[in-house]
């Protein structure tokens, strides 16, 4: 307890935002100059490679710049690394059917922005049913697809498929 507070005077504490949903794994891009450093240093050490288990090593530290993006509390990332799991368990979950000769695999549960805020899923064929939910599915795919779009800008080779993906975003004529 003594170590925490002494971090929140230093401003090296993590942020409170939610103990549920901290801002730092929302998933939203980051460029820190302390932490880039601190990675591509460890990077350099090993051939130009990180690891996982090398980046929780170095941020072991208190002094690191990586120390807080870590739960250092074992049973609090105990109970993180559960939801972890049960996520991947909903996200692995696949039925497949035919169509003539070939094989369609659909996932079981889709995760919408909207049910995300506790980490909810659904049935994809409740929501393939239901005309709003499949509206939200269709807008996550299409957000996704920018997402998409933006990591793999620098390959030229997808430049084809990024076009395919704007013109499916376009909003269609209601005429």
């Amino acid at each position: 307890m003594r170590r925490l507070a002494s971090w929140r005077r230093s401003g090296m504490a993590p942020s409170r935002m939610s103990d549920k949903t901290s801002d730092k794994t929302s998933g939203k891009m980051r460029d820190d100059p302390k932490i880039i450093a601190a990675l591509n240093l460890l990077a350099a050490r090993n051939n130009g490679l990180l690891e996982p288990a090398g980046v929780v090593k170095e941020a072991r530290s208190e002094k690191s710049p990586l120390h807080s993006w870590f739960d250092w509390d074992e049973t609090e990332a105990a109970h993180k690394w559960r939801l972890h799991q049960a996520r991947n368990l909903l996200r692995v979950m696949v039925t497949y059917s035919f169509s003539g000769k070939r094989k369609i695999v659909t996932r079981v549960y889709v995760s919408l922005t909207t049910d995300r805020g506790e980490g909810g899923y659904r049935t994809t064929v409740s929501v393939m049913s239901d005309p709003e939910l499949r509206a939200q599915l269709l807008a996550d795919a299409l957000d996704e697809m920018k997402l998409f779009e933006r990591k793999y800008a620098a390959l030229q080779e997808l430049a084809e498929v990024f076009m395919a993906m704007r013109k499916a975003r376009k909003p269609k004529d209601g005429g």
